[in-house]
């Protein structure tokens, strides 16, 4: 078994969060009760539900899942009845904002950014008016007044989860997300206190982090899930990713689920079995937080080593259980 604060899990398999790009408005539908059902049925000790937008700008596409209104809410409701009618396992979700990497088409449709003059696409916001790849259209550089409704769109998302019967709350601060953008200096060139040292760029993630914890009941762990490292010299690193852990777990969190990458297309990363690991040994061995490992983990011996050899507290697994829960 594994605490995440007040939360056990009977083992140490975690489904990682998996984008279906199959909501329709940002509800719920009958894929996801199919997806999210059969994976519950897997043995798994913890299932995170798929990166869900806490507004409607939030969303990476169209057809991303949301919780930002009532009819968010009651389709998830009817989704988690039916997979709790039949599952024991436990569940939390990802509440996310894609920021720059929103308006987007489905994986299948190309993945290109849908431009806000064209259907069924939107202006995007960020840290800074920097686009995510050349060519596309800029976001809008968040100020004031959009920052604090981005943060009441994480509370008010993470009350609806707990309303929903959640066991867990995952903030998406990875793969170049919001919550990312504004940690790496590659994307975020902000002058004000939001931006230019370590501690300036932290600030923002750490206030959602703050807002959502203490809007959420204490038994109900909060945790954040990190790109460890942007994979671009002079990037976010994984020295700033234990000082953020530090702080992170100074303030209540509960773990850190560690991933690297998303940020830039110009990533360099080194791809093999287990790539992603050693950043979460060191998250591990120098915060002292329960670490959750993700990364081509697709063997069972794999995973039982690195659990054995205390690299990670547990192994979050994503396309190996998707071939076969």
């Amino acid at each position: 078994p594994l605490a995440l604060g007040e939360l056990t899990l009977s083992n140490r398999i975690v489904i990682a969060p998996m984008c279906q790009y199959s909501a329709d408005q940002g509800c719920a539908t009958d894929w996801h009760l199919m997806h999210l059902g059969q994976l519950a049925l897997s043995g798994a000790g913890l299932l995170i539900a798929e990166a869900t937008g806490v507004s409607p700008e939030g969303r990476i596409t169209p057809g991303c899942l949301g919780l930002y209104n009532d009819d968010n809410e009651a389709a998830l409701a009817r989704v988690l009845k039916a997979v709790r009618s039949y599952s024991p396992i436990k569940m939390a979700i990802q509440l996310a904002h894609a920021g720059r990497k929103a308006s987007c088409r489905a994986p299948w449709e190309g993945g290109s950014q849908i431009r806000p003059d064209e259907p069924r696409g939107w202006q995007t916001v960020s840290a800074s008016t920097v686009p995510h790849a050349a060519g596309e259209n800029a976001p809008l550089a968040l100020d004031e007044a959009g920052m604090n409704k981005v943060r009441r769109d994480f509370v008010a998302a993470a009350q609806r989860a707990v309303r929903l019967g959640f066991d867990g709350i995952e903030l998406h601060a990875a793969h170049g997300y919001l919550l990312h953008q504004f940690l790496s200096p590659l994307a975020n060139h902000r002058q004000d206190h939001y931006g230019g040292s370590l501690e300036n760029r932290m600030r923002f993630p750490l206030e959602v982090f703050d807002a959502v914890r203490a809007a959420v009941p204490l038994h109900i762990p909060v945790w954040t899930r990190i790109s460890a490292t942007d994979s671009v010299m002079n990037g976010w690193d994984i020295e700033g990713t234990v000082a953020l852990a530090s702080e992170l777990k100074a303030r209540g969190c509960a773990a850190i689920h560690v991933t690297t990458g998303g940020l830039t297309p110009a990533q360099a990363i080194q791809m093999g079995p287990g790539y992603q690991v050693p950043y979460a040994k060191r998250v591990k061995s120098e915060v002292g937080l329960p670490t959750l490992a993700v990364g081509l983990i697709t063997e069972p011996e794999q995973a039982e080593a690195i659990i054995a050899n205390g690299e990670a507290d547990a192994v979050s697994v994503a396309r190996a259980i998707l071939y076969d829960p």
